[in-house]
């Protein structure tokens, strides 16, 4: 078989021209904007990630809550708070490994579906827990139901977005776990922690009504051989009046070229493995960047750094920033590119870090236990400077809203767009299953880490993987803005240098 011509010139061979022309079907980005029908899919499914982020931060306000409960069998001991943190994480790794059965045996829609069983379990658990069995019970199911729609939405939304709007739609259920944070926070001020489970049930339950209304993705339809059905599909995505035969033709033989399951010997290939370890080095870097344990444990954390204003209402300021922040990286990704927004985010992230480390080693030093973190805080001098109490929340602030431009979402979103089609199922579950083993493995220790040697060491730490991250940036990760799926995989066969530029 005569060889593909990669160095000739010419539309036919280049793979990735300096303007790549609009795909058949999707048109520019004001074409895609009349589609409101992808966008309808897309919301329906990032409810699942609505309901991640709010349990994600669901023990921010309920762990202090505990800590000074009258109930013995609900009081919780530093030991047990530690847990109930961090159990969350061994649920999503749990979801993750299911995910890389689930995405390609149930499919993308169906998967996402079915996490609201164990986010629905999880929730009425802990809102009519008497004990702590039924709280870490609760918090697993949850997690479970996380680490699973984290796993299957991101490829979702990936394969059913038009290629001019897939940053900024790939941004979507990194906003909603935001949306869902703040959400909890907000009723974290309102409502007690019983009600704040049950308020939990509400988005689970409404993205199984709509997403049941939405067609699955053309891509999976078409490796399970229902060509029609995938016709269909991709015609309702893409509006009335387009014409999909097109991008139809192109995702159509994509698949035919991948229709059978990936082997162990072609996992040795480069255009398979490089794409993977790139996405797993993502997720795996992205948790040590200290998101997890900041978010898990925010509350305690500024109880035991002297803030100006009550801990929670510090909690709920940095959740709106974080999602200003996500708002800020979906406007912007499509337009800057992915890797500009990831070395903005990393340097942002760095110099947060830094800055909180600097403070607590600086100013405040451990005394005496008084919260979930062990330590009290005096400013320098040992007299009251109420200005320095601002720097825990401004660094905070700093840190949420470099993660939230960068590496939160668009490491979700490179996942999903540079893993090759058939190892995508799979593989997207391997990374949420590396990232929430990684996850667990920091939320755990980080409470034993700041009562051991002080909340300066793991902030420094941080800081150091966020340098890690800068370089990473600039050596391995592909520039993806603009560019099909198809394109982006012929890509990582072909290993045209022109991709990168």
């Amino acid at each position: 078989m005569q060889e593909p011509l990669l160095g000739a010139e010419g539309p036919d061979y280049d793979t990735f021209p300096e303007k790549p022309p609009p795909s058949p079907g999707v048109g520019a980005r004001d074409g895609a904007l009349r589609n409101k029908r992808v966008f309808l899919a897309t919301f329906a499914a990032v409810l699942g990630n609505f309901s991640f982020g709010y349990a994600l931060v669901y023990t921010s306000p309920v762990i202090p809550a505990l800590e000074n409960s009258s109930d013995p069998d609900l009081h919780l001991t530093k030991t047990q708070a530690s847990w109930f943190g961090s159990v969350f994480t061994l649920g999503a790794a749990a979801g993750g490994l299911s995910a890389m059965v689930l995405n390609d045996f149930l499919g993308r829609k169906l998967s996402i579906m079915f996490s609201a069983v164990p986010s629905a379990a999880g929730y009425a658990l802990m809102a009519g827990a008497h004990g702590l069995w039924m709280l870490l019970l609760g918090r697993t199911l949850t997690g479970f139901a996380g680490g699973l729609t984290a796993a299957c939405i991101p490829v979702y939304v990936s394969e059913i977005a038009p290629p001019g709007v897939r940053g900024a739609l790939g941004a979507t259920p990194q906003l909603m776990a935001v949306f869902g944070s703040l959400f909890l926070y907000a009723l974290g001020l309102l409502l007690p922690w019983r009600w704040l489970a049950v308020a939990g049930e509400g988005p689970a339950l409404l993205m199984i009504l709509l997403l049941s209304l939405m067609p699955n993705s053309p891509r999976f339809l078409l490796s399970r051989g229902r060509d029609e059905e995938a016709l269909q599909a991709l015609a309702w995505l893409r509006g009335a009046g387009a014409d999909v035969h097109g991008e139809f033709e192109q995702i159509q033989d994509n698949v035919r070229r991948q229709s059978s399951r990936m082997s162990w010997a072609e996992a040795r290939d480069p255009h398979m493995y490089r794409p993977i370890l790139i996405a797993l080095l993502m997720r795996f870097l992205q948790q040590l960047t200290g998101i997890t344990p900041v978010l898990v444990y925010l509350q305690s954390i500024f109880d035991s750094t002297a803030v100006l204003l009550p801990p929670q209402d510090d909690a709920a300021i940095v959740g709106a920033v974080r999602l200003l922040s996500v708002l800020i990286a979906a406007l912007t990704m499509d337009l800057a590119g992915r890797k500009v927004l990831l070395f903005v985010s990393a340097a942002i992230m760095f110099a947060a870090n830094l800055t909180l480390g600097l403070y607590v080693h600086f100013g405040p030093r451990p005394l005496t236990p008084n919260s979930t973190m062990g330590i009290e805080t005096v400013p320098l001098g040992g007299t009251p400077t109420n200005y320095l109490t601002l720097v825990p929340l401004l660094a905070t602030m700093l840190f949420i809203m470099g993660y939230a431009m960068g590496w939160g979402p668009i490491t979700w979103l490179l996942m999903s767009e540079i893993l090759p089609l058939r190892a995508r199922g799979v593989a997207s579950g391997l990374c949420v299953l590396v990232s929430w083993l990684t996850a667990f493995i920091l939320t755990k220790s980080f409470l034993l880490v700041v009562n051991a040697s002080g909340l300066q060491v793991p902030f420094f730490f941080f800081a150091a993987i966020c340098l890690v991250n800068l370089l990473f940036t600039g050596c391995c990760v592909p520039e993806t803005k603009g560019r099909s799926l198809e394109q982006i995989e012929s890509f990582f066969r072909t290993g045209r240098r022109s991709f990168l530029r």
